[in-house]
């Protein structure tokens, strides 16, 4: 037996332990998972209404307050000590679109930017009825017009 064919399943084995390992190596390190301590349950309900109106940027379909991403436990810890330093609403989500873009909101606000995302499917939806307004239109002109002293033709 030949030393390489004696080292191959020492090296199987290492390779199979390798493979094992490498989804551990990019699993996000587990947050503190606690939930955050409210000192009233005014903050708490502003805090989770807050959160509800934010959307995950890791997740993209889930709002800060569903979701269980690192990305988001770190968000609602920023905004929970926004909160805290006694901003409003507003500002905190002004805080959170400078450092993480316009998608971060639910409903992003209407200026030139989000035009097309707010009024574009109603642009859509008229462009549609106008294609089926002219197909209706163009059959109803090309069918022959048909005389009522005519009794209509049967086939059997």
């Amino acid at each position: 037996m030949s030393a390489m064919a004696a080292r191959a399943p020492c090296l199987l084995l290492a390779a199979a332990l390798a493979l094992a390992q490498a989804p551990a190596a990019f699993a996000q390190a587990a947050g503190d998972q606690a939930p955050p301590g409210f000192r009233d349950a005014a903050e708490e309900t502003r805090f989770h209404a807050l959160t509800s109106e934010l959307r995950c940027v890791m997740c993209q379909n889930q709002s800060l307050a569903d979701s269980n991403a690192q990305i988001a436990q770190d968000m609602r810890r920023e905004v929970l000590a926004l909160m805290r330093q006694g901003r409003s609403d507003a500002q905190i989500k002004q805080h959170l679109v400078e450092r993480y873009g316009e998608f971060v909101l639910y409903r992003p606000r209407v200026d030139r930017h989000t035009w097309l995302l707010w009024f574009g499917p109603g642009l859509v939806l008229l462009g549609g009825a106008a294609v089926v307004w002219s197909i209706v239109r163009r059959r109803a002109q090309a069918a022959p017009a048909r005389e009522d002293d005519d009794p209509p033709e049967q086939e059997w």
